[in-house]
């Protein structure tokens, strides 16, 4: 079968849409899929990747609020980008203006919407959540549902990578929902990598002693993330108990989470590990994940934790609250920095859970999309 991506939200600096997006190019092959990627890029061309994925660059210009990424501006050059391809099947990979697009065109050729994005959490919740119920705020946001609705009704399957966010869909009157977990890169992350002179030196780091509690924060410094929200609840708890937070990652939000951070010689700001073993082994060398955003549709890096072991301290919505469930972590009220200081000290302070390290591998997660993605496109039918 002969999957073509229109994935708005790759770039190549980008976070766990592009570590995604690179095991479904390896995973595909193996499976006997083609797999192409039309992503926004720098310029028009071709990028060929081993086993035989690759991606399709459609120039297009760069998000002003975060210039890494770029957004589709041409609707006649994307649609004719895609035709070329003649796929068996078209996926969408976020419910913004390219989704809109593909589901409008291609009749006839089966269509998937894959929901990497929660707009609703992301910006509606995040931004009237202080104020409003999150029931209330979807009444509020109607019309924004109404569009939801129509979306999702021009793709014959709409796949959440969260049973949360599959639950709320439904809710909402969407009933092609079906809920396909993803996963973490297998052999990469384990409890066994856990290094104590690592732990020792990211402490030192913190400038804290061993016998400290050492936080691991990995993650987009953007709003939605919450970090520092994250660097007050850590540094209120820090208050009662030696703590140190060492935070890896970058983005538009970074000058904002550095002066939060600023006066607290506890938490250490890292830049981001493109290094994926080393990220292994920091993950094992920690004593728990803490994260902020109530907004993921799954959350790679709260898998990648289960897998290394590593006990979670995140909010009660969104796809770190699965993992949570499953792994027996913490939860906290999302959004609010009291709730969250509370969580971390009742883990610094209780007895440490005995490390699991068992989560869903990537290559289990692409062997039911893509059985799904069959039963979608029976006879494997190519777009005029």
């Amino acid at each position: 079968m002969k999957i073509v991506d229109v994935c708005a939200f790759y770039a190549p600096q980008g976070g766990g849409v592009k570590t995604y997006v690179e095991q479904k190019l390896a995973n595909g092959p193996r499976l006997g899929h083609e797999i192409v990627i039309v992503a926004p890029g720098d310029e028009d061309r071709s990028e060929a990747f081993p086993g035989g994925g690759r991606i399709e660059w459609v120039k297009s210009p760069q998000l002003p609020v975060d210039r890494r990424y770029r957004y589709f501006d041409d609707e006649a050059r994307l649609l004719a980008r895609v035709a070329a391809e003649k796929p068996d099947l078209i996926e969408a990979s976020s419910p913004w203006r390219s989704a809109s697009q593909v589901g409008r065109a291609f009749p006839g050729v089966p269509r998937a919407l894959f929901m990497h994005a929660d707009p609703f959490a992301a910006y509606g919740y995040r931004w009237l959540g202080e104020f409003a119920s999150v029931e209330t705020i979807d009444r509020g946001l109607e019309f924004g549902w109404r569009y939801m609705r129509n979306l999702c009704a021009a793709y014959d399957v709409v796949v959440c990578p969260s049973e949360g966010l599959a639950e709320r869909l439904i809710a909402q009157g969407i009933r092609n929902v079906v809920t396909v977990p993803l996963g973490v890169e297998p052999g990469l992350f384990s409890p066994t990598l856990r290094d104590l002179e690592l732990r020792r030196r990211m402490l030192a780091h913190c400038e804290l002693p061993e016998d400290a509690t050492l936080l691991l924060g990995v993650g987009r410094f953007s709003p939605e993330k919450r970090w520092p929200m994250v660097v007050d609840a850590v540094t209120a708890a820090g208050l009662q108990r030696p703590i140190g937070l060492v935070l890896v990652g970058d983005g538009p939000q970074r000058r904002r989470v550095r002066r939060q951070a600023r006066g607290n010689p506890h938490i250490f700001l890292a830049a981001p590990m493109r290094d994926r073993p080393a990220l292994a082994r920091l993950m094992a060398s920690a004593d728990a994940l803490v994260h902020g955003c109530d907004a993921e549709t799954f959350s790679l890096v709260a898998a990648e934790a289960v897998a290394s072991g590593l006990p979670l301290i995140v909010p009660d919505r969104g796809g770190t609250a699965d993992h949570a469930a499953r792994s027996g972590g913490l939860t906290y009220a999302s959004a609010s920095a009291q709730d969250a200081t509370r969580a971390i000290l009742e883990f610094a302070q209780g007895p440490r859970p005995a490390p699991r390290g068992h989560a869903r591998t990537m290559p289990e997660h692409f062997d039911a999309l893509f059985a799904l993605y069959a039963r979608t496109a029976p006879g494997h039918r190519h777009a005029a």
